[in-house]
């Protein structure tokens, strides 16, 4: 699988993974429908820290399609909000 976190860049992903970071997504949404920020906050960096740590970063030049598209992580919980579609994943 392929994740790109906006901003930084892509990385590669073994499927094993995806339960785990589905975890963490989880609880990101479930802190953005409550609107705490600062669980907001603290989720988004580990998720990505999780993503960063599990994956593959591609070649700066490669440009691949991505399964799933993360927010940066300075992103506010009004603005990946806005991102997010119905499902409550960012188009990619």
């Amino acid at each position: 699988m392929i994740v790109r976190i906006m901003g930084e860049g892509q990385v590669q992903l073994a499927d094993s993974h995806v339960a785990e970071l589905d975890a963490l997504d989880d609880e990101l949404l479930a802190e953005m429908d409550k609107g705490d920020g600062p669980g907001f906050r603290a989720t988004l960096h580990a998720l990505l820290d999780r993503v960063r740590a599990l994956g593959t970063p591609l070649p700066d030049d490669s440009l691949e399609p991505s399964e799933l598209i993360l927010p940066a992580p300075d992103a506010t919980l009004e603005e990946v909000r806005a991102m997010l579609t119905d499902d409550g994943l960012i188009p990619g």
